[in-house]
């Protein structure tokens, strides 16, 4: 509220300076004075020069206000001649002059790779961060997404070029390390032993009330308690990344600073770069494996592990070898499990994640192995003991049956049965609850399908009778849930013939609900898939059989164990492996462009845009 108050408060000034700067040239005399001073910022944190500091910060934050308004108000281009003019004699401009738009990014790159981290130069480091976010925002202010821009030709040639690698890996640091902010005013002046005089006094209160704004976080926020905002610094270099990370490659170079996140490594591997890898860097792997375990409650965070997993291969190597999976899974999991709560956004890129994990059989195997004690968070039932790979089946159903119901997203269908698909070859020890809800979502698309069947068959016996009405399209719904059931036989088949033997609580769920399979018997889209199922359900039904009726569950368990070993195992048809992998469609930023900057409009700390003027996306949608 008050970074908006300050906006609403400042907007006619700004517009006034906007209008008058290319005669005063003020805007580049006030960006002069900054520059000055940043040449001595490092030497002024080691000698603790508290107002030295605190004046090049209020400097930068009002340079951050009106390049708000300059970059909203008009283009790039028209920004560009603001930065060089230079009054030579009144109503002369020089266009020679130094280009002073260049030289401020590179001064703010320097600011965040070289200052150190300090209580006094906390803020003037999110400051910076904020400053090099609202030179790219111009983004913010077109429909389209900008594939030619004087920021981006700046950022990726030039003097700002060499510091690629070393802003990127100080911007994950910084989202590692989560430093919480000073405590509000208390570092920004030292208290004077005669009280300080006038001056130290508005000093640390003009502090103190630009902390509140940085401790609240950006107006837009879903939840402004949000656990990201803790740190300021840490949030706005993830926002920043992202930012950067996204940008298009230009038509001649391709974007350094995603070369530089697809290439880094553990600071444990020794191996030399190959010299083809421009921007290489090192960065411990894992302390940034526990960051992202530990912030995964924000879209930032899981587009950011999304972003590594899918373009670091040494980060996915790395992660895949964990032991200690469970800490990155669980908070996936958690987010598609609170599905009603999150954005679809945060919900595909969790998805995703889980598809690339299951990609590896590794994975696929060592989920089951994992046994996790009382899942608190999940209340369909009460868990006391699961595998991990037996709760990510459990969470991926829930999210299928709810898209059925809610969203109906194609899409979302293809990715949760793809990562089952993937998995479900190695299915180990299914837990008797996940075995019964696999049964209970082939029990539904069953019921589905019975009912699109019946509308299809009585929409076409009234349009006989009556020539007028439009058939609806139920052939292409009937082909949809065709396609899922189809998928979901092919699973149920996998698990059978691959690891038949370590499942019997699928068996014994398949055998309670035997009834669901006779209609697709004969159905010519399944019958080839219902081979192996339906000699699975004829083998164990004679066991079952001979055993006599009034049989208890732990005595069918222990037949089914038993029939297990006898079943010869040539009689099973072999089908190819399913495997599915994750491809980013053409052109992919333009989702993850709109995605990163609502992001930024809705999570950054200390920025504020007027809703009305933004064109990259609309206000009241996800």
């Amino acid at each position: 509220t008050e970074l908006k108050l300050l906006e609403e408060a400042t907007i006619s000034v700004c517009k006034s300076l906007v209008e008058n700067n290319p005669r005063t040239g003020n805007l580049g005399a006030l960006i002069k004075v900054f520059l000055s001073r940043t040449k001595e910022l490092k030497l002024s944190a080691e000698c603790q020069n508290h107002i030295f500091i605190w004046q090049t910060h209020n400097a930068l934050f009002i340079i951050c206000c009106l390049l708000k308004v300059f970059i909203c108000e008009m283009s790039e281009e028209e920004l560009q001649l603001h930065f060089v003019y230079e009054e030579k004699s009144s109503g002369n401009y020089n266009c020679d002059s130094e280009d002073l738009l260049e030289e401020l990014l590179c001064s703010l790159v320097q600011l965040i790779t070289d200052t150190p981290l300090l209580d006094l130069t906390y803020e003037i480091s999110v400051e910076a961060i904020s400053t090099m976010v609202v030179f790219l925002s111009c983004q913010l202010f077109h429909k389209e997404v900008l594939r030619q821009s004087i920021s981006h030709k700046y950022l990726m040639q030039g003097p700002c070029l060499p510091y690629t690698s070393k802003l990127v890996k100080t911007l994950l640091y910084n989202f590692i390390r989560q430093e919480k902010p000073p405590p509000p005013g208390t570092h920004v002046f030292p208290q004077q032993s005669d009280g300080g005089g006038l001056l130290y006094g508005l000093a640390s209160g003009v502090a103190t009330g630009l902390w509140t704004v940085f401790t609240l976080g950006g107006v837009g926020s879903k939840a402004v308690a949000s656990p990201e905002l803790t740190s300021p610094l840490a949030n706005q270099s993830l926002l920043l990344l992202l930012v950067l990370a996204n940008l298009t490659d230009a038509s001649d170079t391709p974007n350094p600073y995603r070369q530089a996140i697809m290439s880094f490594k553990n600071t444990q591997d020794s191996s030399p770069f190959p010299s083809s890898i421009p921007h290489a860097f090192q960065i411990n792997f894992n302390s940034l494996y526990m960051a992202l375990c530990e912030q995964q409650t924000s879209d930032q965070a899981t587009l950011l592990l999304y972003t590594l997993l899918h373009q670091n291969s040494n980060v996915r190597t790395y992660m895949l070898a964990r032991t200690d999976m469970e800490n990155l899974v669980l908070p996936i999991l958690e987010i598609l499990y609170h599905v009603e709560e999150r954005n679809s956004h945060h919900v595909y890129m969790a998805l995703i994640i889980l598809l690339i994990l299951t990609e590896d059989d590794g994975f696929n195997r060592s989920i089951h192995e994992v046994i996790l004690k009382n899942i608190t968070w999940y209340s369909e039932r009460v868990l006391t003991e699961i595998s991990l790979g037996s709760l990510l089946i459990l969470v991926v159903i829930r999210t299928i049956q709810y898209n059925m119901t809610r969203t109906r997203d194609k899409y979302l269908h293809t990715n949760c049965l793809a990562a089952l698909a993937n998995m479900s070859a190695q299915f180990r020890s299914l837990h008797q609850y996940a075995a019964q809800r696999i049964i209970s979502l082939f029990s539904l698309l069953s019921k589905k399908h019975n009912k699109v069947l019946e509308q299809a068959t009585q929409s076409l016996r009234s349009s006989l009778s009556s020539n007028d009405v439009p058939l609806p399209d139920y052939a292409q719904d009937l082909n949809v849930i065709e396609e899922v059931i189809r998928m979901m036989l092919e699973i149920i088949n996998s698990c059978l013939t691959n690891s038949l033997h370590h499942n019997p609580n699928l068996v014994y769920a398949l055998l309670y609900k035997r009834d669901l399979f006779e209609q697709f018997r004969t159905h010519p889209s399944f019958q080839d898939i219902m081979q192996n199922i339906d000699l699975v359900i004829t083998f164990f039904s004679s066991r079952l059989l001979q055993a006599g009726a009034e049989l208890s569950v732990e005595r069918v368990l222990e037949i089914i164990k038993q029939g297990v070993v006898a079943l010869p195992k040539d009689r099973l048809k072999k089908f190819p492996e399913l495997k599915f992998k994750y491809v980013e469609e053409e052109q992919p930023e333009e989702f993850f462009i709109p995605y990163v900057w609502s992001l930024v409009y809705s999570s950054a700390v200390g920025l504020y845009w007027n809703p009305q003027d933004i064109q990259l996306f609309t206000m009241d949608s996800d």
